[in-house]
C-alpha cells in the first residue's frame, strides 16, 4: 500500500475539500481513504500502487485549485490497539 500526500493551495471551504475529493476519486478509480484539509492544505489517499505526480497535478490544477507537492510514501495499516 501507498499512501499519497498532496499540498494544494486555494480551499476555502467544505466545499472546497469535497471537489479535491471528487477530484482525485476521478483521476485514481482504486484511490481508498480519500481526505482532504483546508486547514493543513493538503489531501490525501491510499492506493495499492503508485500514482504518478503528473497526473494528480493534472487532475488538481484543473479544479482551479494549486497543487504545490506529491509525496508517496509506503503505508502500513494499523491494527487495533496501534
Amino acid at each position: 500500500m501507498i499512501k499519497t500526500v498532496l499540498k494544494i493551495e486555494g480551499m476555502m471551504c467544505g466545499m472546497c475539500e469535497a471537489h479535491i475529493c471528487d477530484a482525485i476519486r476521478k483521476a485514481v478509480p482504486s484511490a481508498k481513504k480519500v481526505t482532504a484539509s483546508r486547514s493543513k492544505g493538503e489531501a490525501a489517499f491510499v492506493t495499492e500502487e503508485a500514482v504518478a505526480p503528473e497526473v494528480l497535478k493534472t487532475a488538481i490544477d484543473a479544479t482551479g485549485y494549486a497543487c504545490l507537492s506529491v509525496e508517496s510514501a509506503p503505508y502500513r495499516k494499523r491494527g487495533l490497539f496501534g
